[in-house]
């Protein structure tokens, strides 16, 4: 029986993390990425560590210090991280269960009880598009900065057209563990407007530590994944955790003075120019399922280990969440999500998926209030 999973590398397959490990870059990789970003996102793009790290430049670069930013009340750790680095306040916004993100209405409510409040990010939850138009239209009447995180969502285009990262004042990328673009480690910030205050570009080169892990991770998922078949895959991959040979991916250090390595700009121009010849991305499937815990073990007698959804917390992973006092009876909606939602991999087919989502649909909730 194939086992397909969610994690463990398991985007790369067939070889690919064969050319992750023998691709090498060159210092004009670098540059070239940062003219291709550059130029689509229209602004001056800087590369960064990681997603956190350029987020925390941003933040630096367009607010103050003390500024509350409204976030939305479904997200990630590292966007907590990156803006308490930048020593301002994450007003977390409800969600829609619809949609994963925020609207008009939730951001609205979080606004009137935040009067510090001086930006909004956009994440885009999963691929899915916010309603731009309103979010935009919110953010001028309230005299709010947008950015714009493109970590789930580079490539996707907004209902009026216009493509994510082309709205905001400033555009981030994370090139972290199945983002849009995955490079296991690394981000960027293009700098779409004149900003308030000056920052230095990272750059300083990698830590040799880290640049060994975002070379051999992809192989230690696809040995992990044959070793599943005689039950140590996982037990193999918690001892790399354990030995540090592997990174899980909320403990990516924040760091605003280095940058990614050379080969991981290089393969993070091949998959931005595979997103240009294929259109937009696949969005992520999602549904809110009830027994989710007991479906999560029928889907693993079928050979499919999706235990490690996106969030299983209003704010992820759940090994953080105590630190991030999270506002829950002002986010009720995030809070229901994190409960019941169960996501897809958008790097198998249908095929391979159709007896998951067979059996996911006997759980599926039918209606959602």
């Amino acid at each position: 029986m194939k086992h397909l999973f969610l994690g463990m590398a398991a985007n790369y397959e067939d070889g690919e993390w064969l050319r992750h490990l023998f691709t090498r870059g060159t210092r004009r990789d670098l540059a070239r990425l940062k003219e291709y970003l550059s130029k689509r996102y229209d602004g001056k793009a800087i590369l960064c560590k990681n997603g956190r790290s350029a987020l925390t430049l941003m933040l630096e670069a367009y607010f103050e210090p003390g500024d509350s930013i409204l976030v939305n009340g479904f997200t990630c750790y590292a966007v907590y991280e990156a803006i308490k680095a930048a020593k301002m306040k994450p007003v977390f916004v409800d969600v829609s269960k619809d949609t994963l993100n925020f609207t008009t209405e939730t951001l609205n409510e979080a606004f009137s009880n935040s009067s510090s409040a001086r930006g909004i990010i956009i994440q885009n939850t999963l691929g899915n598009p916010v309603d731009i138009l309103a979010v935009e239209e919110f953010a001028k009447r309230n005299n709010l900065t947008i950015i714009e995180d493109l970590a789930h969502s580079a490539g996707v285009r907004y209902p009026d057209g216009r493509e994510a990262g082309t709205v905001g004042v400033a555009t981030i990328c994370s090139f972290g563990k199945e983002k849009s673009i995955d490079t296991i480690s690394g981000g960027a910030a293009i700098m779409r407007r004149p900003c308030k205050h000056a920052i230095k570009a990272p750059s300083k080169v990698p830590k040799p530590s880290d640049h060994l892990r975002a070379r051999f991770y992809p192989m230690f998922g696809a040995t992990s994944r044959m070793l599943s078949y005689i039950k140590i895959g996982g037990a193999f991959m918690r001892l790399l955790v354990k030995i540090h040979w592997v990174e899980r991916s909320a403990d990516n250090k924040l760091d605003t003075t280095r940058r990614p390595s050379k080969f991981q700009a290089k393969l993070a121009l091949e998959q931005f120019e595979k997103l240009r010849r294929h259109g937009e991305p696949p969005i992520r499937e999602f549904c809110l399922v009830e027994n989710r815990t007991t479906l999560l073990k029928e889907l693993r007698k079928k050979g499919y280990f999706f235990d490690g959804f996106w969030y299983e917390k209003p704010v992820s992973p759940a090994r953080y969440y105590q630190k991030v006092h999270f506002p829950e009876e002002a986010c009720p909606n995030a809070m229901f999500v994190a409960e019941h939602i169960i996501n897809l991999p958008n790097y198998y087919t249908r095929r391979d998926l159709r007896p998951a989502l067979k059996l996911i649909k006997t759980y599926k909730m039918e209606a959602i209030k």
